[in-house]
């Protein structure tokens, strides 16, 4: 879908979609506990969708076969589901779109190396089989927290004790705590110990428990809508828990800091999924920004450095890549007139219609339409802001 924006300021008021993060852990953890969960507020993008579907193929395919799991173009389905189809059913067949299947999972591989547990990876598939024991499971913490969930909701249902124990020092720990906090409210509890950073200690032969639980407003998408207030708009968000466990509520936080003038830094280690917006943001206001902890988005949807600089500077920003880091240069406002190609990742196209506000040229986006990855409902929004949109038919 190709896409034209008008530029103009955004006002009223919005409420983001249920949070993607929360949605992921509340489906497999109902799932692990069998009939009875009531699940409010859930959304229906493809990622939720990915998640929903290869637990029903984890529930439904012959014991005796392999589950072949289609998880779409979504990170948590995969990771979260490779140990736990290996609990369930003794491995599982994975299959993905985009670049799913391109990112690393080397964390888990080194796992199996020690573990007796095989797997292949080719052409696009990766198949694992074997028998997931009770034990010591030692991780990087500086990879994805996302290895770290996979293992959490599995472990508990082996017939033994076992602990996680990070070898590096944990980035995106918010994130591992929405785990815990979702596994809570399925009844299993999980101890952390207070070294730091800490070790998981999983007690085995736990059974999840059914809950009713509603899902929470997406800070990760909210973010957009408060970065879009940065650059001027008017934007009441609505809806989002400020005592939430999602790590990406630091936005409000990062927004201010981007509010005053002069040099600043901010660690995007924690909460990788918001250098977008923080990036948009960042370019209109009076001084740099550094965007430091970075290089895990490199293995995102699209290579996010790359993609986030290329982005704004069409829009006639002053964006510079480096290894693991952004260097955005502050402006009074952007000329716009250029045309983004959102590389089928959903965050592009958020940020560029965001940074779009700023502009003094329309800006056309290529390939709009990946928003529905998480945020189906993100033009509709932006149209019932206040956004000027045409949609180009039949290019």
């Amino acid at each position: 879908m190709k896409l034209t924006i008008t530029p103009a300021r955004l006002s009223g008021a919005v409420t983001p979609p249920p949070s993607k993060s929360q949605a992921h852990r509340c489906l497999i953890a109902a799932a692990l506990a069998g009939e009875g969960s009531v699940l409010h507020n859930l959304a229906d993008s493809q990622d939720i969708q990915a998640t929903r579907r290869c637990m029903e193929a984890l529930k439904t395919t012959e014991r005796h076969q392999l589950p072949h799991l289609d998880c779409g173009e979504s990170g948590s389905t995969l990771r979260f589901l490779i140990p736990v189809a290996l609990a369930l059913r003794g491995g599982g067949v994975f299959t993905g779109h985009g670049r799913l299947m391109e990112r690393p999972q080397q964390p888990y591989f080194d796992l199996f190396n020690e573990k007796g547990i095989r797997y292949e990876q080719k052409d696009g598939v990766l198949t694992v089989e074997g028998t997931l024991t009770p034990g010591a499971y030692r991780l990087p913490g500086d990879v994805s927290s996302q290895f770290f969930t996979g293992l959490l909701f599995a472990l508990p249902l082996l017939d033994g004790p076992s602990v996680i124990i990070p070898t590096t020092r944990l980035e995106s720990e918010g994130y591992i705590g929405m785990t815990l906090d979702v596994m809570h409210r399925f009844g299993i509890d999980i101890p952390a110990t207070r070294s730091l950073p800490p070790q998981y200690l999983i007690p085995g032969g736990r059974r999840y428990r059914s809950a009713e639980v509603t899902v929470e407003a997406d800070w990760s998408q909210a973010a957009f809508w408060y970065a879009a207030n940065c650059l001027g708009c008017g934007v009441e968000v609505r809806g989002v828990t400020q005592r939430s466990t999602q790590g990406d509520r630091v936005i409000e936080s990062h927004c201010l800091e981007l509010s005053q003038p002069g040099d600043t830094e901010i660690d995007m280690s924690g909460c990788p999924d918001l250098a977008p917006p923080v990036a948009a943001a960042a370019a209109v206001r009076q001084g740099a920004t550094r965007l430091t902890g970075a290089a895990r988005l490199r293995l995102k949807e699209s290579d996010r450095l790359s993609t986030i600089a290329a982005a704004l500077n069409a829009l006639g920003a002053r964006v510079v890549e480096h290894p693991d880091s952004l260097m955005v240069y502050g402006q009074e406002s952007l000329s716009g007139g250029g045309t983004v190609d959102c590389c089928n990742d959903h965050r592009i196209a958020m940020m560029a219609a965001v940074a779009a506000t700023a502009c003094r040229e329309p800006v056309t986006l290529l390939g709009a339409e990946c928003v529905a990855k998480s945020y189906p409902d993100f033009w509709d929004h932006y149209r019932m802001l206040g956004g000027i949109i045409h949609e180009h038919t039949g290019e």
